[in-house]
């Protein structure tokens, strides 16, 4: 334990004491300041809302409640990152002390990538130590993507770290610093508060209540249910946003899961029963979309760019990035395509929508309409509480088409309608212009006689929009866009590095994966263009 040294624990989207490294070594080391920055400009960034700061501060909330019950105190300054780090650094010297920062790594959006570069170059010309753990399963200056999958298994499958029993004080004579701070409000973060209904609570409890009700109760017919919103808000696990924001940990969601694994298996026959027959699938469906989690993270975290930019420049300028009045009718949920209004109505209303669901949102925006998906990415990232960058542009591009190496999938609206809400459950509750339609005509309410639309009230055009595009003729015209640039001997040659870049497939029995394979033929390589699939 070294005594004259303050070790400053950095927090950023690792709200919990438990499986927290830079906090259980900093905690082995003497004297340890827990600090939380509230750094405006990434809170009011494009790409943020008020919704998010809700989540955080309750987070933070309970962050300090479990600090406190260690003996550790939670500060929380407001303001730009190197001017409040350099702020304790000064007082910090002045009484004599050296300070230590401890830190997860983050990948993250630009504006906090670029603020890390700042942090680490003031560190390093102020003589502070900086120590950044890795986290997420995500490799910092990964030199071969190849690796990654061995990687990530050394770390999901880790011993997590445990939370501290003690955690020690600041030394009197830093009293000066020693005022905890509010947390801040909306209004001081220059943000109007806007309230969800039914929203998800934050803080580490809250994360662990959450996985509980998920494995015992709401996850059971979790592989049936995921893909309707009827369904998906309650089977689904909801554990999001606490993983984006670190209430609880990837490592500690796969333990809790493989614990219930073996909890189930030493019940009685009877007992186990309840859970059915697809309780493994549902848990091996769970812990694989974990992965997926940190594999997208990784390809943001090896290539920043793609928050901004096509992966395969080819495709630049194909689209449209402007807005207009159809990308303002999507956005308001105003698009005349009963479910995908339903889904952009509730998204705004709780802060969350099944993938299945986002992944439709994205393709009508992006070939039925026809645009670029950087402008939407921004307003769906400002709608979802559990905003993960790594996942959220990685995604949008695939779904948009422009990574070269993914199969296109185009979602008609009309049969993921038919499909995931037959009823029109859901179609009826969030858009309740179309309550009284029939079955019938509640998934294509244009179809609806005259008369009928009169008897109901119901006016196409009128109290409810007529769709603002024809989807099958939409998707003829994208699909011969997309050929066009797609067959380019330079998309191939880009979708050639970007397999092998981005791509993370383990070998099956000792043999070559395919991604081993494409290395070795190289640039000589003839690719085929990957496949087109229309889900109509």
């Amino acid at each position: 334990m070294t005594q004259n040294i303050i070790n400053l624990v950095w927090y950023k989207r690792d709200l919990r004491v438990l499986d927290h490294a830079a906090l259980a070594q900093a905690c082995e080391r003497g004297n340890v300041l827990p600090l939380y920055i509230a750094e405006p400009d990434i809170l009011t960034a494009p790409d943020a809302d008020t919704i998010h700061w809700s989540f955080i501060r309750e987070s933070l909330t309970d962050l300090r409640h479990n600090l406190a019950e260690r003996g550790g105190t939670l500060y929380v300054r407001q303001g730009e990152a190197v001017a409040v780090l350099e702020s304790l650094r000064h007082t910090v010297v002045e009484q004599g002390y050296d300070l230590h920062i401890w830190a997860h790594e983050e990948t993250g959006n630009g504006l906090t990538f670029a603020r890390d570069l700042a942090v680490i170059r003031w560190a390093k010309n102020q003589g502070v130590q900086l120590t950044e753990i890795p986290a997420n399963g995500v490799v910092r200056h990964l030199a071969d993507r190849d690796q990654w999958a061995g990687l990530y298994a050394g770390y999901i499958n880790a011993a997590f770290v445990k939370a501290p029993t003690v955690i020690p004080p600041l030394p009197e004579e830093l009293e000066n610093i020693s005022e905890e701070g509010q947390l801040p409000t909306h209004a001081g973060l220059g943000i109007v508060e806007r309230a969800l209904a039914d929203a998800q609570s934050g803080g580490e409890r809250e994360a662990h209540a959450v996985m509980r009700s998920f494995l015992n109760e709401r996850g059971i017919n979790y592989r049936r249910e995921m893909s309707s919103p009827v369904t998906a808000y309650s089977a689904c696990s909801r554990l999001s946003p606490h993983i984006a924001y670190g209430t609880m940990s990837a490592r500690v969601a796969q333990h809790l899961a493989e614990r219930h694994r073996r909890q189930v298996l030493q019940m009685p026959l009877a007992e186990r029963e309840r859970f059915g027959t697809d309780w493994p699938k549902m848990l091996d469906a769970f812990t694989s979309r974990l992965r997926w989690r940190s594999h997208f993270m990784q390809k943001l975290e090896t290539e920043p760019r793609i928050e901004f930019e096509n992966f395969v420049t080819t495709y630049d300028g194909m689209r449209s990035d402007d807005g207009g009045e159809l990308y303002e009718a999507w956005a308001a949920g105003q698009s005349g395509y009963p479910l995908v209004d339903a889904c952009m109505r509730a998204l705004a209303s709780t802060g969350w929508l099944n993938f299945r669901m986002r992944a439709m949102l994205v393709t009508f925006v992006t070939f039925d309409l026809w645009h670029h998906w950087r402008r939407p990415s921004l307003h769906l990232a400002r709608l979802f509480v559990d905003y993960e960058p790594g996942i959220h542009y990685c995604q949008h591009q695939m779904q948009g088409g422009t990574t070269g190496v993914d199969t296109v999938r185009i979602y008609s609206p009309i049969k993921q309608s038919e499909e995931q809400d037959p009823q029109g459950i859901f179609i009826r509750h969030w858009v309740p212009e179309l309550e009284g339609v029939p079955d019938v005509y509640v998934h294509t309410p244009w179809l609806m006689p005259g008369g009928l639309q009169a008897k109901l009230n119901v006016r196409i055009g009128q109290s409810y929009p007529k769709p603002i595009v024809d989807h099958e003729v939409a998707m003829r015209i994208a699909r011969q866009r997309l050929a066009k640039v797609r067959n380019l001997p330079e998309t191939q040659t880009q979708a050639h590095r970007i397999r092998v870049m981005h791509s993370s497939q383990r070998p099956a029995h000792g043999k070559e994966s395919s991604i081993q394979r494409a290395k070795k033929k190289a640039q000589s390589e003839e690719h085929q263009p990957s496949l087109f699939e229309i889900e109509s």
